[in-house]
């Protein structure tokens, strides 16, 4: 299981001539795709994970996690270094 990740939604920008919005967007997916390979790799379980892609107002990108209790756990303990065991390939 991986990120639920949402379509860019132009209409839930403020748009200012010159910035790149999408740009941002895209950057925060690729970010959140990132993550998800990483956590995976590392066991982390992510059912029910949810990754926002937005844009903040400079047209930088934004990524907002939801996620469990279970997941904030299991990043805690591979932050600390004593966990999760890695999945079998």
């Amino acid at each position: 299981m991986g990120f639920d990740v949402e379509e860019f939604d132009p209409d839930d920008v403020l748009w200012v001539r010159g910035v790149d919005y999408v740009a941002g967007w895209r950057e925060a997916t690729a970010a959140a795709a990132d993550l998800t390979a990483a956590l995976t790799a590392a066991g982390v379980p992510l059912d029910g994970a949810r990754a926002t892609a937005r844009s903040a107002a400079d047209g930088s990108g934004v990524v907002r996690l939801m996620w469990s209790v279970e997941t904030v756990r299991a990043v805690v303990e591979l932050m600390r270094g004593d966990g999760p065991e890695p999945l079998a390939a």
